[in-house]
């Protein structure tokens, strides 16, 4: 190396100092200064990590006065250069010495890069180079948005989520029953949307009681970060601040929107993309009387383009409330109730032609005359003759015009309901009541409570809470011994678990403090390990709790929650419930159970009941099991029996009238109730939407191509690369499970989703649901998402040499690999990527500019190929200097010829797919006033845009090698 005065060097270890300037060469060493930082270097001159900056004719190049101009000639003189070129504003021809070039030049184009000495190892450049492929395949995958959550691949949910989740806008209500998942079914549809560009910014509504349970399950399967917000928080912002302005996804609940008029402002002046309501029956409406619940959500649904509503109320039990929350769905379509229910009549006709077509039986007359009828729009004979003559695609045929019959009929766009006539996999569940004498102390507490006033005065009582929880009661008191000393429900407890030291158990009770205290008694009269879950921990703490119980190894076998326990967690791997108490509402009664009772369950349910006889306890242990079957039932009929008979159990209780005529009154009163809601409610089951809920079998073929997706290992391997070439440490766990920690060498600090303490992530589903602590990496997952972010976004491998080993090919022979994208820049919810994905064209060129790439194998040729060591790949760019910027220029000219031929395909490509859509969306709206006029709108709109933005794709340069052949 030559050191002059004035020459312009970059340093190749520090290239973020900028364009560095030779100030000093003083016998074996050259001092650098880098302008742009204001630091200086000294290098010993023989082995000096530096590039000289020398720029060729073509070249546009920045002076540090601002201007830049085009090179048209080099000059050399006493070892300095000066640019000849012209002015880029006003055309004229000027002079620029190296001196004068802009300090803060960094070289991001790859063949600068590589003329300029910064290539990358071999293995960046391969990982750059898969990069892009995969990147390329993922904006095409028709599973992206469905295979992130870490959720049990279940038919039923990934049919609703595909189906809805790929709409503009969707605006649905979501109402299976309890256990069937329809926050899964909300969480995917918000993950789809936001993970293909659909939407932004997201505001969840729910019930103050959910507010943490959605907060965690959002971030725990699907890797979504909500924010909070309460009047605590709105507080810490200024008066002209708009505090909803500062996140995209926002959770608020309920009785907190309708009772702050300030806030609720400040959130409908904001710009949503969708809004999801859980609990939606909570929106009390009448015609006259519409409540404020009701009227906040109307007034946001009415601008916020997606809604989606969640309710497990049936619509039997409140017909005019159902309307009105599918009104806030559509005030167009439904704007009048009486209409509306004539509309409905005409659904068991429907239903009937589809379960027709859907059984393996010719069709009569009757159903044919029906499905004319049905379809009088068009002529279908043709059809029914072929599935009449038992033809070999009748089966076809038919799935075919039930999916016409769904999709044009009935409220199956708007409304989903599944239910457990529909949907298989539950497991059985039996009870195992214990009746136990009541403490006599306890006994005492209660008298002594009935004793203060007349019934109407102990109902205001805040103590009344406690009539059926007595250790509450017992607690409040002046007593020596502990609750535990006394309780026979301990040792009851106690004597089930030594049953079985190996069973997992889960314990539920109303009070935190309650579990707290079993969990002593448990560790100090048995020594069982027990884990304690409550509302007073924090989310990590109770994260901690939860695994504690759920590994097999060296965790506990009991698991003490308070009424928290029943909100949220999936503990299916356990098949014993202890109800160590009963709750009031048989709605928590069934939340309770759900914890275990869940679709994938693989045993049948043990519910222990241990109750006190001629108590409280007793009273709704009778009115559970005998009145509606509670505990070994799903009990669709909770809420109007609670409505109806929650007060006169209580006022029963608290007369102490527990066990006597009356008593039984109430509990044949409420059976007759549960029995008569119970024949409507099979009488009036919409099966048509049933049949549409369920997707009556189409979303078999997805689980089975996200299974496949799963057990691919190209995934891993992609990692497992990005893992490596960013410095990451990784540590092989027993459970299918990586542990990721920091290094003090990382390529970037900020690798996504990795804190300082690291994590540990899994490839396997199974493994991610039964330990919550670890995540679930799939091609959706925020971690995989960013590196290829990371990696696309930088310079990262974009130029690299390589030596190739072919006794075949002339020693000295060289080949350039270019690597560029078609690509087009446009709104990430026009989504188009799926027609005109980032598409990486490759060439490969000898020295002559011939494109060898269709005719070499690519994984052969990278096989061959070894790295090559700094200083040898420094003298081999010095040496090829010359040859590479024209075949650059010719490889470029090659890559222009294919453009439009690629531009083609995509807009046939999107406009056949958009016009199939839309002539689907036109013929259904003609019978199914479901289909809004701005779907249709927005895809014509869409089919405009797509075309401008297909039409003005540019190329981009990625990527290039050198490679040499050497023997």
């Amino acid at each position: 190396m030559s050191f002059f005065l004035g020459q312009r060097w970059i340093s190749d270890s520090e290239s973020d100092q900028g364009l560095g300037t030779v100030v000093a060469v003083e016998n074996r060493f050259v001092t650098i200064l880098f302008t742009a930082t204001g630091e200086s270097r000294q290098y010993a001159i023989k082995d000096a990590p530096l590039t000289r900056v020398v720029f060729n004719v073509g070249d546009t190049i920045p002076s540090h006065e601002g201007f830049s101009i085009t090179v048209t000639n080099v000059i050399e003189d006493n070892n300095l250069y000066t640019y000849e070129g012209t002015h880029q504003d006003t055309d004229e021809t000027v002079q620029l010495k190296e001196m004068m070039l802009d300090h803060f030049i960094k070289f991001n184009k790859p063949h600068d890069r590589l003329l300029n000495g910064q290539f990358d190892r071999l293995d960046w450049y391969q990982l750059r180079k898969r990069s892009l492929a995969i990147a390329n395949e993922q904006q095409q995958s028709p599973l992206t948005g469905l295979i992130g959550g870490r959720v049990s691949l279940i038919e039923h949910q990934l049919y609703i989520a595909e189906e809805v989740g790929q709409r503009y806008a969707p605006r649905v209500l979501l109402a299976d029953e309890v256990g069937l998942g329809k926050t899964i079914e909300a969480g995917l549809i918000i993950h789809q949307q936001l993970v293909s560009g659909r939407a932004q910014r997201v505001l969840i509504v729910v019930p103050e009681a959910l507010t943490h349970q959605w907060l965690v399950e959002m971030m725990r399967r699907f890797n979504l970060k909500f924010s909070i917000f309460d009047e605590e928080r709105c507080q810490q912002y200024g008066e002209e601040e708009n505090p909803f302005s500062s996140e995209q996804l926002v959770l608020v609940n309920l009785n907190f929107l309708a009772s702050n008029a300030d806030q609720f402002e400040n959130i409908a002046n904001e710009e949503w993309d969708l809004m999801v309501v859980d609990e939606a029956h909570h929106l009390a409406w009448s015609e006259d009387a519409p409540s404020m619940e009701y009227q906040c959500i109307d007034m946001l649904a009415e601008y916020i383009p997606g809604v989606l509503l969640l309710t497990a109320t049936p619509d039997q039990l409140g017909h005019q409330s159902h309307f009105a929350r599918l009104r806030l769905l559509d005030r167009n379509r439904f704007f009048d109730y009486q209409k509306f229910v004539e509309e409905e009549q005409h659904y068991a006709d429907v239903a009937d032609a589809a379960n027709a077509l859907l059984a393996d039986k010719a069709l009569n007359d009757a159903q044919q005359h029906s499905l004319q009828v049905l379809f009088s729009e068009k002529d279908i004979s043709a059809e029914l003759m072929a599935i009449n003559s038992d033809d070999e695609h009748s089966d076809k045929i038919k799935a075919d015009l039930v999916d016409q019959l769904l999709d044009r009929h009935g409220t199956g766009r708007i409304l989903f309901r599944n239910s457990r006539n529909t949907i298989k996999g539950f497991p059985e569940r039996q009870l195992h009541a214990k009746a136990l004498p009541l403490p006599e102390a306890y006994d005492e507490c209660i008298q002594d409570f009935i004793a203060q006033g007349d019934t109407d005065e102990l109902l205001t009582n805040n103590r009344c809470k406690y009539i059926f929880t007595p250790e509450c009661f017992y607690q409040l008191g002046p007593h020596q011994s502990s609750w535990t000393d006394i309780d026979p429900r301990v040792d009851y407890l106690i004597e089930l678990l030594n049953q079985d030291r190996k069973a997992k158990v889960l314990v539920i009770c109303a009070q935190a403090q309650t579990a707290k205290d079993l969990e002593e008694a448990l560790r100090v009269k048995e020594g069982i390990r027990a884990a304690v879950f409550h509302e007073g921990m924090s989310i990590f703490e109770r994260d901690k709790a939860a695994a504690y119980f759920a590994q097999e190894e060296d965790s506990a076998q009991v698991l003490l929650c308070s009424e928290i326990g029943s909100e949220g967690r999936n503990f299916q791997f356990a098949h014993q419930l202890v109800l160590f108490d009963l709750p009031q509402n048989p709605d928590l009664l069934e939340q309770r159970i759900g914890r275990l009772d869940r679709i994938g369950q693989t045993q049948t349910i043990k519910i222990h009941v241990p109750y006190f006889e001629q108590s409280p306890q007793s009273m709704l242990m009778n009115w559970y099991h005998n009145a509606m079957n509670a505990f070994e039932q799903t009990c669709v009929t909770a809420r109007a029996i609670y409505d109806e008979f929650s007060r006169p159990l209580v006022q029963s209780a608290l007369q102490g009238i527990w066990d006597d005529s009356s008593l039984e009154n109430l509990v044949n009163a409420s059976r007759e109730l549960h029995l008569k809601l119970k024949a409507e409610l099979e009488t009036g089951r919409d099966k048509l939407l049933e049949i549409h809920s369920s997707g009556h079998g189409k979303a078999a073929q997805l689980v089975k191509d996200i299974e496949a997706q799963d057990e691919d290992i190209k995934l891993a391997q992609y990692m497992f690369s990005v893992f490596d070439v960013f410095g990451i440490n990784q540590d092989d766990k027993a459970d299918n499970a990586i542990a990721l920690t920091p290094s003090e060498h990382m390529l970037s600090p900020n690798f996504p989703g990795l804190g300082e303490d690291g994590t540990t992530v899994t490839f396997d589903r199974q493994t991610a649901l039964s330990c919550e602590d670890y995540q679930l990496l799939t091609w959706d997952h925020p971690m995989v998402r960013g590196s290829l972010d990371l990696v696309l976004s930088d310079e990262i491998g974009n130029a690299s040499l390589a030596i190739l080993k072919n006794p075949a090919i002339p020693v000295g022979s060289f080949f350039v690999e270019c690597i560029y994208t078609l690509e087009g820049m446009a709104p990430s919810e026009l989504q188009l990527g799926r027609y005109l994905p980032t598409t990486p064209i490759r060439l490969l060129l000898d020295k002559n500019g011939n494109n060898l790439a269709d005719k070499v194998n690519e994984a052969g040729f990278d096989q061959q190929l070894k790295p090559v060591k700094k200083q040898t790949g420094m003298q081999l760019v010095k040496a090829l200097r010359s040859f590479v910027p024209p075949i650059v220029d010719k490889a470029e000219a090659l890559c222009k010829q294919q453009v439009a031929g690629l531009q083609q395909q995509a807009l046939e490509k999107m406009q056949s797919g958009l016009n199939e859509e839309l002539t689907r969306l036109k013929d259904l709206a003609a019978v199914n006033p479901n289909v809004r006029e701005s779907e249709l709108e927005f895809i014509v709109a869409q089919q405009e845009q797509l075309t401008h933005y297909i039409e003005h794709a540019q190329l981009k340069f990625e990527a290039i090698r050198l490679i040499v052949v050497s023997h």
